[in-house]
Order: structure tokens, then sequence, then C-alpha cells
């Protein structure tokens, strides 16, 4: 493959104040190894290029207690503790309402079905629609919140975006309306995902503690966003009308967009700026990689369509599935965009969208194979355990909404705990049990009974199972990778893991309704059995693959991806640069709070 073609780059420090002078000599950097080192300096532009970056003399000394103390301490980006809290309150409720929409979605879809007169068949694309075209864009708009225009500029003009559709999607009169709404809420959120990650990883570059407990709230705001969405369109459902919980969600959109507006700090709100350490110059962003735009999209959407589009051939008896001529077509193009995709990335764009350099950790490979699988069992999971309880077991919307309660629980108090547990705890462990989450709760649904089925015995265990998995992986996952990177592609790291996300979800789940469809000559709940099957040699697919594939280390305090970087180019290199750190007694303070 080709690597991106930009020289290294440090790390880009979001604060700007009154440049300070730079250290006299190296025996100043030592004296900083044992006290306040590593303090962010200044980005004014190129002329100060040799002064903001870290002390990386006294970063290659720093202990283990000074690189707790600085995984502890606040961002220098936040002024106070309130900046601080509205700037994360905006970004998380962001991705509540990114599983809101998915969650909420399958609730309402059988009033849907009704209201716009569409069979059972047809039920799976308005599902993995938004899914899909949200997979399909997250790498350009991650390539935009990198190189173009910041993380601020995309995040608010995705959640904007979203929220007109979701207010769109309450007033759709037809099957295609609400089809072509929901893709248009997938580039929303193709949008604010990557950007939001961008935003977090900048501000909370340092590993630490306090990154490890920011990123487990993000991560917990998955399945409490799957309940919140839930309970809303139950609530509408039984109550009002389906209409309402699209309209609900696009006023907690518009919530997102002023937080967002009020909160992120100024310093967040430009371009990042990238600077060679070398010869202190702005280094040029590199350019959107349009071919693997032209590749990559129409790929996906035609490999997927053709997979959740070949059930309904088979339901309607117009065609026998695959031997469909739209679908062998849509998978044949697919396959060959793919694979002019995989051939520009590799070996023709100078600039992709997924550099050769985010393979150079160890284990990623596998971890990215993990997630992809392991997210297609819990999408599978979540639509058919939601089909499941509204019509075989004949729940009422509102009491449905309640068996979902323990995602929400289970992922607060996850989320809650992740910062006292994961620089403890190896993320080979913590993945395996997120894998075994997986499979329990799809086993359990795949054995539950039709009749008096013991809610206390059944559903609740397998809602904790599935919380345990989803915010497990999530949370390490989001940390491993987004510390492995350096900062000017914390983008590419969001796009990278929100990507496996609903893209798994939108490839297994048409491979578990051709499941269905293949046997719809069963009972109901013989046909939904099929598709927990599917997911549970998912999930046991993942948990084989972490215990042979997969080594991640504890998620403690340390270097950034940036230092580590440019300390390996210092040893490397046989002409030492200048001291690049400001006098001890100019430098900002850093407060503790």
């Amino acid at each position: 493959m080709t690597d991106d073609s930009r020289p290294p780059v440090a790390a880009v420090a979001p604060v700007v104040s009154a440049p300070a002078p730079p250290a006299p000599n190296g025996a100043h950097n030592e004296k900083l190894a044992s006290s306040s080192s590593l303090k962010q300096q200044p980005t004014v532009g190129a002329a100060a290029g040799r002064q903001n970056s870290w002390n990386l003399s006294s970063a290659s000394q720093m202990d283990e207690k000074e690189a707790d103390r600085l995984g502890r301490i606040r961002p220098p980006i936040f002024k106070n503790t309130f900046v601080e809290a509205g700037f994360c309150a905006a970004i998380l409720l962001s991705m509540i309402m990114a599983e809101f929409l998915i969650s909420g979605f399958n609730v309402v879809l059988p009033n849907l079905m009704v209201d716009l007169e569409f069979g059972a068949e047809r039920k799976t694309w308005p599902s993995s629609v938004f899914s899909l075209v949200a997979g399909a864009f997250l790498l350009p708009f991650a390539r935009l919140s990198d190189a173009k225009f910041g993380g601020y500029v995309v995040f608010l003009c995705g959640n904007a975006w979203m929220g007109i559709w979701t207010l769109a999607a309450g007033f759709a009169q037809s099957y295609e309306m609400l089809i072509v709404f929901r893709a248009m809420q997938g580039l929303g959120a193709a949008a604010f995902l990557p950007s939001g990650v961008t935003l977090l990883g900048r501000a909370y570059a340092r590993p630490g503690r306090r990154k490890n407990f920011v990123f487990s709230i993000y991560g917990g705001c998955s399945p409490f966003g799957f309940f919140v969405g839930v309970l809303i369109a139950g609530a509408a459902s039984q109550l009002a009308s389906w209409h309402w919980f699209f309209w609900v969600g696009a006023i907690m959109l518009s919530l997102v967009c002023l937080m967002t507006f009020l909160c992120v700090p100024a310093e967040a709100k430009g371009a990042p700026v990238a600077i060679d350490h070398e010869t202190g110059q702005v280094v040029p962003h590199p350019p959107m990689d349009w071919l693997g735009c032209a590749t990559s999209i129409p790929g996906l959407m035609l490999l997927v369509y053709a997979i959740t589009d070949s059930p309904y051939q088979i339901a309607s008896g117009s065609f026998s599935g695959w031997r469909s001529p739209q679908i062998l077509v849509t998978f044949i193009l697919g396959v060959l965009f793919l694979a002019a995709f995989v051939y520009i990335e590799g070996w023709v764009a100078t600039a992709p969208l997924v550099p050769r350099s985010i393979f150079k950790v160890k284990h990623i490979a596998a971890l990215f194979l993990c997630m992809f699988v392991s997210f297609g069992s819990f999408g599978i999971y979540l639509l058919y355990a939601s089909f499941y309880i509204e019509t075989i077991l004949h729940t009422p919307p509102l009491l449905a909404a309640a068996w979902f309660a323990p995602l929400a629980v289970g992922g607060l108090t996850i989320a809650l705990l992740g910062g006292a547990f994961l620089h403890k705890i190896p993320g080979t462990v913590l993945i395996l049990i997120s894998t075994v989450g997986f499979l329990v709760a799809a086993l359990l649904f795949y054995f539950i009974p039709v009749r008096d089925a013991n809610y206390w015995a059944w559903v609740f265990p397998a809602m904790v199972c599935a919380t345990i998995g989803i915010d497990i992986m999530y949370n390490v996952a989001n940390i491993f990778i987004t510390t492995s990177v350096r900062s000017d592609q914390q983008g590419l790291a969001g796009a990278i893991i929100n990507g496996l996300v609903f893209l798994g979800m939108s490839f297994f789940l048409g491979w578990a309704e051709l499941a269905s469809a293949v046997n719809s000559s069963d009972a109901p709940d013989n046909m939904l059995r099929v598709s927990f099957l599917l997911a549970c040699g998912c999930a046991g697919f993942s948990v084989l693959l972490v215990i042979f594939g997969i080594r991640i280390p504890k998620a403690t305090a340390g270097l950034t991806a940036d230092e580590k970087e440019r300390l390996a180019r210092q040893g490397n290199s046989s002409t030492p640069e200048p001291p690049l750190v400001s006098d001890d007694s100019s430098a900002p303070a850093q407060s503790k709070v």
C-alpha cells in the first residue's frame, strides 16, 4: 500500500496565547522531566513551529507517577470545568441521537408498515439504509474533519442536516419517501460521528484516566441512546403516533446544535494546523481522495443493496432471490467497485482515505475484523429482539421499552466504572468479555420459549449481556485506536470505528433477512430464530478471533502517538534539534480540576 505522503506532524496544539522564549539548554529540559513537563505550547503559525510542541526530551524521561498526573488534569483547551462539561455534553448527546434513530425506528416500524402499506419482507431496507449511508460516507467526512474544515464545522453541519431530515421523516407519506429521508439522516450521522471523535480525540490527546473516563461515557451513550429511542418510540406509538418519534428527535438535534455553538471553545473551531518539526513550516493538508470516494461509496451501497433486497425478491415471487438480474448485477458491480477501491488506496492514491500507517499498529487488522463481525451480531440482535418481543410475545410498546431498560442502566454503569478499570485490565480480556456477551445475548433469544417466556429468566439477562458486549467493545476500541494514531488522524479513527459499527449492522442484517426469507414457510418464531442463530455464529467467530489473534494492552497513562513518533524520529537522527519548550515560569498553568 502507499502511505500518506505528508511529513510526520506533531500534535495540533489547540491553545493560542503569547509565545514564550525557548529553553536555553538541555539541562533545563531535564529539570522539567521531574516537574511540569509536557506542557502544550501555543500555536500561532509557521514561525512558532519550534515552540508549539511537547517537551520531548522530558517526555522520554517521564516516570509513571508524572504520566499518571498528566493523564488526570483538565486539558488546557478548556478554561474551566463548565466549559469542559458543556463541550462533552454536546458530543455525547449527538452519539445518543445516532442510536436514538436506529433503535426507536425498529419500534415504530410495525406501525409504519401499516400506515405506509408495505409488507414485512421490505422492512429491512428502511432499517438498514440509515446505517448503510452513514457507513459509506464516514471516510470522506473524516478527511474533511481532519484536513479541510476541522471537526467543529463538520460536526455542527452534520447535526443540523440530520435534524432537518428527521423533521421531514415525520411527514413521510410513502415507502419511497421514508427510504429517502432515512438515507439523508444517515448522511448527517456520517458527518458528525467522525468529527465528534476528532474534537474529543484532540481535546483528550493525553492517554490517562481522564481520557478513559470521557471515552467510557461516550461509549455508554450508545446503549443509553438505544434505550431512549425505544422509550420515546414506544410512547409515541402507544400514546400518539409514529410521527412524534421523528419530531421529538428533531427537537433534540436542535438542542445539540445549540450546545455545540455555545460550548465548543473558540480554539477548537478552526481547521487544524500541522507543523513540520524539522522546518517549523505549516504542512499542507492532504487533498480529498476523490477516486477513493468514487469507488468506496457505490461499492458499499451496491453490495449491501444486493444482500438486503434479495429477500424481497424471494418473498415477492417475481424472481428467485439471487437469480434476479438486479441482484446479480448490483452484487457484481459492488464487488468490482470495492476491488478498485482497494487497488486505488494501495497503489494509486497519494493521500488515501485509509492510509497505510493505520495498519502499523499491532493487531489492529484483527481488531477491525472482530468489531465488524461483532457489531453485525449486535445489529441482528437489536432488530429481531424488538420484533420478537412485539410480534411473538405480543408485548405492548411501552412495556417493550421498559424491557430494554437494562441496556441503558448497564451501559451507564459500565461507562462510569470504565475510568476505574480500563487502566488495570488488559484490553484483550475486556474484548473477550464483550464478545462472550454478544454470544450469550443471541443464544438466550434463540432458545426463548414462544409462550410464557419469563422476562427475568430470558430477556433481562440477554439485555445485560448485550450492553456488556456493545459498551465494552466500543470503549476499548475507541481508546485504543484514538491513542494509537496521530492527532491529525483522529477523524479517521472515528470514521473507522463507527464505519465498522454501521457497515457491520447493515451487512449482516441483510444476510439475516435472507436467511429468514429462505425459511419463510416455517412458523414466524422459527424464522426469527434462524436470524438469532446467525447472530450466534458471528459472535462465536469473534470469540475465537480474540483468543487466537488479538492482543491489546491496558489503557495506562503515557505518551501520545505524536510524541512517540517524534521521539522515534529523533532517535534515528544524528543532528539534535533545538529545545522545544518555553521557560517553565512563562508557560500557562494547567488546572488540576
